[in-house]
């Protein structure tokens, strides 16, 4: 039988619904990168608790709350990072959109550092 990975375990625990609750997976010098063009006023670093808490707000508001994440897959590589694969569904400029992201996270002593959040923003259906 396979054990789950301690990272994935790691990341079952962070909810982007409830980021307050998140803070006890995250490093306090945590930093979520997202790239998106197509949307600058996101796009960027955001650093620590707050910073999380201001990157979902912002998604929250911009898609006026249609913004869900759905998890297709998660891989561990090594000790450190784990790559998940996910399919996000979300309202933007009243029109409906499903957009395929890969999130890489970086796990360090059991706690979130760095997230890489990249989604296909030329192809989003």
């Amino acid at each position: 039988m396979n054990e789950e990975h301690p990272n994935i375990a790691v990341l079952k625990r962070f909810n982007p619904t409830n980021i307050a609750v998140a803070a006890e997976v995250l490093a306090e010098d945590a930093v979520w990168h997202y790239f998106n063009p197509k949307l600058p006023d996101v796009h960027g670093d955001y650093k620590g608790l707050e910073g999380f808490k201001t990157f979902f707000e912002k998604m929250a508001r911009r898609t006026k709350g249609t913004f869900k994440v759905n998890p297709i897959s998660a891989t561990a590589i090594g000790d450190e990072l784990v790559v998940v694969q996910t399919k996000n569904t979300l309202n933007l400029e009243d029109q409906q959109l499903e957009v395929d992201v890969v999130v890489v996270w970086r796990i360090v002593d059991g706690r979130i550092k760095e997230v890489w959040d990249i989604p296909a923003v030329y192809v989003a259906k």
